[in-house]
């Protein structure tokens, strides 16, 4: 039986990019079914992802980005959903890169595949702050969970039944991807990378500016080190 597998795209003010983003999801050959989470957009998002044919669920406020996908994972569960997807609605992750993502899923190998830019070497460039700081979050949970991780903070991953059925329960509302690692780990999931080209976003600015870097640092690396203190939320 084929797999079915959601695409969660979180999305706030993206209608510039939303309809690229969820057409070229359409075009990849899976059985795959679109959800833009619209976290309370003031422009078009909404419209423009219901035009290109994707469902939406729109929040009624502004969540922050771990509010948005952890509805988008809620929604999977419930729906019976094999693989769920995470992808960025700014249109930096590639459509044509999913497979890589949901092969070690399909074949059993890992729980969760984290897209990563620095695996290998890619075409890739961003700014020598931003390696800096994706470099000590790397080291810092590294030296909770006992494993490396080279690209945390990426936001293109994809997720089996049960490693949903974490991070559904249990998911950092603000800048929540590094933290979810040591979640994931920790409930003994299998979390690998796998090396991906990403594209920068197609239009408009990253919500991490360089005055929120230092803030996001701080606050990132102690949710990392508070979690690993944190007893397990899987059951036995």
């Amino acid at each position: 039986m084929q797999k079915r597998i959601l695409a969660i795209v979180p999305a706030l003010n993206e209608a510039e990019n939303i309809g690229a983003v969820v057409e070229n999801l359409k075009q990849v050959s899976l059985r795959l079914d679109v959800l833009v989470i619209d976290d309370g957009s003031t422009d078009q998002t909404s419209e423009v992802a219901r035009a290109y044919g994707a469902k939406v669920i729109s929040l009624p406020v502004n969540l922050g980005i771990g509010g948005a996908v952890q509805t988008g994972f809620l929604y999977a569960v419930k729906n019976h959903y094999d693989v769920a997807l995470q992808v960025d609605g700014d249109g930096q992750h590639r459509a044509e890169e999913i497979r890589k993502l949901i092969e070690p899923i399909l074949l059993e190998k890992a729980d969760v595949t984290i897209g990563s830019r620095f695996l290998e070497k890619t075409s890739y460039k961003s700014a020598r702050s931003r390696r800096l700081g994706i470099y000590l979050l790397s080291k810092t949970i590294q030296s909770v969970v006992r494993k490396k991780y080279t690209d945390p903070t990426s936001g293109f991953r994809a997720y089996n039944q049960k490693a949903l059925r974490v991070v559904s329960a249990h998911y950092s509302t603000d800048y929540p991807e590094p933290d979810s690692i040591v979640t994931l780990v920790k409930n003994r999931m299998r979390v690998i990378e796998v090396s991906v080209e990403m594209d920068a976003r197609l239009s408009g600015s990253s919500s991490i500016t360089p005055f929120k870097s230092g803030y996001y640092m701080f606050k990132v690396s102690l949710a990392i080190i508070l979690n690993s203190m944190m007893s397990r939320i899987w059951p036995e």
